[in-house]
Order: structure tokens, then sequence, then C-alpha cells
């Protein structure tokens, strides 16, 4: 505090304020105060060591948040409370000399027990009942010296406690800052790690660390979902991540290292940014860089975590956490649910790579849910790898494919486009139709004799035979080729 004292006006707080004492009488009374303060202050001085015991051993009682911190360190925390204790003390009689120092004392502590974990409701209880413990040590020297004087303590009591005040609010602002610098760094370990395992770069040594990072067991079972948005045009390149409903069936992984249950902040994909945080990237009010929030909603039945995401040149990635429930992941029974109960916008293409065992695996799963996204039509849609395993031979192989198309399909080209398109329409019907004229022709609006001519001239066309197998698989992947490599 600059001062110990301040000139005041005393005013009860009631219809009508008291007549303040004349001028005289008030100034006499502050110095007389002021000299009975620093007269009892310095035997608080004289006798810190003491003082320090007794607060250390108070927080330990009383103070929870302090007990570990105390448990395992005694001696640092001792001589912490002694530092501040000194300059506090200190400040109550040269407060010009001491003021910064105790300042910077406050801000450490705050800074330390961020870095530790106490919560900041453990802290400025412990600065408080420091605070109540140098007053009743005031009042009880001054009452033992001369108790006429206790009542002059009257007239300094609320600067003491403004000072108290004072030091909470320094020690919170402090502490608040750390914690937000160790969570932006702990969201950029974060990244790093997802980003390390997704590409396949993590080092085996790592994975437990990784494990307990991101809060997912290092031997789980689990799949990567690959999502693309449609093109927005020039003015908007590059991947962004659409909202996304996830299937509720997914489990809630543990919350990650340092962070623990219901009170912790949101950290889910769509949890609001810190209040008063800057957009990612840009310098909140205290100088600060802030994480960026996902913007992908999740369904209401996620309590705790969420699905990873990590952002890719040409997608958005999420770790998916499988069950592990027999039957589910191992048949892709589960990964079907999950595709089938994906909600993403008109246009968005999204992919889900084959279910991978354990972290180190995720590099695979990421190669594979990529593929899955490649063998997505352009209009959109989601692909389970799974269930389309010859689009993704196409895919994967994109030369041999396009020399595939051109192979079987080429003699179609010669044809007038819509005559070229309706016979590829009707070949793809029927081959959807596991070779069924009639249902090919109830899709198509016709009749199966319409079918059948259209397939006999394809086989003419082409020197193809459809009830040879081999022929009937190539003009299948032929099919796949010209849809999905088309420029």
């Amino acid at each position: 505090m600059p001062q110990v004292v301040r000139p005041r006006i005393a005013v009860l707080h009631g219809t009508h304020p008291a007549s303040p004492l004349p001028q005289r009488f008030r100034s006499l009374a502050d110095r007389e105060a002021v000299e009975v303060l620093h007269r009892a202050a310095r035997v608080l001085v004289a006798s810190l060591p003491v003082l320090t015991d007794r607060l250390v051993e108070a927080l330990y009682e009383q103070e929870p948040g302090y007990r570990a911190a105390i448990e395992s360190d005694r001696a640092e925390i001792w001589q912490e409370v002694h530092h501040s204790l000194r300059h506090n003390v200190g400040s109550l009689i040269q407060p010009r000399e001491f003021r910064e120092a105790a300042h910077r004392t406050s801000r450490r502590i705050g800074e330390i027990r961020a870095e530790q974990g106490v919560p900041l409701d453990a802290v400025l209880h412990a600065f408080r009942m420091g605070g109540a413990m140098v007053w009743q040590d005031l009042v009880d020297e001054t009452a033992r010296r001369d108790p006429d004087d206790v009542r002059l303590l009257v007239h300094v009591a609320a600067d003491v406690w403004n000072f108290v005040d004072e030091h909470c609010g320094i020690v919170g602002d402090a502490y608040r800052q750390a914690e937000r610098r160790l969570s932006w760094r702990r969201e950029n370990q974060q990244r790093l790690m997802i980003a390390a395992l997704l590409d396949g770069t993590a080092r085996i040594a790592d994975l437990c660390e990784a494990a307990a990072m991101l809060g997912l067991p290092e031997q789980g079972r689990y799949a990567v979902l690959a999502v693309a948005s449609a093109p927005r045009g020039p003015q908007r390149p590059g991947p962004a991540r659409p909202p996304l409903n996830l299937p509720a069936a997914l489990p809630v992984a543990a919350p990650p290292y340092g962070q623990s249950g219901p009170d912790l902040p949101d950290v889910r994909p769509d949890a609001p940014a810190l209040s008063g945080a800057a957009p990612y990237g840009q310098s909140g009010p205290d100088g600060l860089p802030h994480a960026r929030p996902d913007t992908a909603p999740l369904p209401t039945a996620f309590p705790g975590t969420a699905p990873l995401w990590h952002t890719g040149p040409d997608a958005e990635f999420a770790i998916l956490r499988l069950t592990g429930d027999p039957g589910g992941p191992g048949d892709p029974g589960e990964l079907h649910a999950i595709a089938a109960a994906l909600d993403a916008p008109a246009g968005t293409r999204a992919g889900i790579g084959s279910a991978v065992e354990g972290l180190a695996a995720l590099g695979d799963a990421r190669r594979l849910a990529e593929t899955a996204l490649r063998a997505c039509p352009a209009s959109g849609g989601t692909v389970l790898l799974d269930e389309h395993l010859p689009d993704a031979l196409v895919v994967t192989s994109p030369a041999l494919g396009s020399a595939l198309a051109d192979r079987v399909l080429g003699p179609l080209d010669r044809l007038d486009p819509s005559d070229r398109d309706v016979i590829l329409e009707t070949l793809t019907a029927w081959l959807d139709a596991d070779g069924s004229a009639q249902r090919a022709g109830a899709r198509l609006y016709c009749h199966r004799n319409t079918v059948l001519n259209r397939l006999r001239r394809f086989e003419q066309l082409t020197g193809r035979c459809l009830t040879r197998p081999r022929d009937a698989v190539e003009v299948s992947l032929a099919l796949a080729a010209r849809r999905l490599l088309a420029p």
C-alpha cells in the first residue's frame, strides 16, 4: 500500500452520515495509531520465525489445498511464507521501501502455486489466514504493552485489511496469468503429440506419456475420421472443420493430464474460449496467446473429453476411441454405427478408416482414413473404408485405375455423351442391384428388357461379357475409377 494511513472521513453505512471529527483530533488519533502499529510491527519482525512456524502449521491443519505441498517440501513452503511475511510486515513500517518487493513476492507465490496445481481458493485463503494472524498478533502485542492503545488500532484496521485485499488481488491475477500460460503450453504440447501420433512419427518411448497427456489408453482400439468441407471458393482456401454430430455411443476418455473432475474448464471441441480470450494466434489483454477454440459441436452425451482433432493440409482428422466391447470394434459394427450416425452439412466429405490397435498404430489409421476420404464422392457423403475396399484399391493407385477405366470404358467415349451416360447409368444400377435387371429397371423407371438391351449394347461395344466373373470385376473397378478419378 502506498501509505499505511490515508486521510479519510469516517462514514457510517446508515441513512445519516456521522459528523466527522475536527481535523485536529482526527490527525492526532491517526498519528498515535501509526506509532502504535509501527511499535507492534517491529516486535513481529523480530519474531518472524515463530510467526512463520505458526502460519505453516495452521495452513497444514486448516487448508487441504496446501497439505500436499507442505508434505512434499515443508522447508520450501516455510521459506516462502517467511519471505512473504517479512516483506508484508515490513510494508506496515516502511511502505515505500517494501512495497515493490512485497508485490513481487506475492506475484511469484501466485505463479508457483498455479504451476503446482494448488487451487486458487486455497491460495487466497492462505493469504487471508496470514493477514488474520498478523493482525491478531499486532493486537495482542499492543494489548501486552499498553491495553489502552488497542483502541487506537481501530484507526488503521481498514488500511491493514485493504493491504491484505490488495495482495490477494495481486496473487489472483498472477495465478490466472500463469494458469493461462500453462494451459496454452499444455494445449500446444497436446497438439504436437496428436500430430506426431497421426503422422506416425511418435517414438515408442513417448507413447506412455502421450497416453497420460491425452487421457487415452495406450493399448486401446482406435479409428481415425477424416473430414473435408465442400470447396468454398478462392477466398476460403484450405480445410475447414465442419460442424459434426458424432454418435453418443463413443466412450468418454479420461480428462487430459493436469485436469480432473467436472469443475475443470471445458476441454471439449465445442467449449467456448476463455473469458476475454483473443482469437487463436493473437494475444489477449494480458499479452498471452490463447489457444484456438475448436468449433465442432458434439453431442451432450460427452460429459468430458471428445474425439481429438488435428488440422491437416487438406482435411481435418479426429481420433475416435472405440469401446473395445467384444463384437463391437472387431466386427465393423461399431464403425458402421459411427458412420451412420454422422450428421454433416451437405457437401461435406467424411472418411472413416479401419480400426487399429494401440496409439502406435494411429499413423496407419490416419492413412486409412485418408484413403476412405479419397474414395468419397466429390458431391459429399460418408465412406467407411471397410465397406468400400474396391474403391480404396482404385484411389490408392490412381494411375492404374485411370488406365483400367480407359481400357474397359474407352469405347463408350466414341458415343454421344448423353447416350454414353445412359449406358453407364444402367450398368451402375445393374451392378448395384446385384445383377437383377428387374430391380435395376425399377431404379431407372424403365422395363427390365430395356435394361437388358442396354447391357447387351455395352458388351458389343466393349467386347466384355458381364456374365464372366473376371470381366464383371474389371467393369466394376473401371466404373469406380471413372467416378472417383474424374477430373
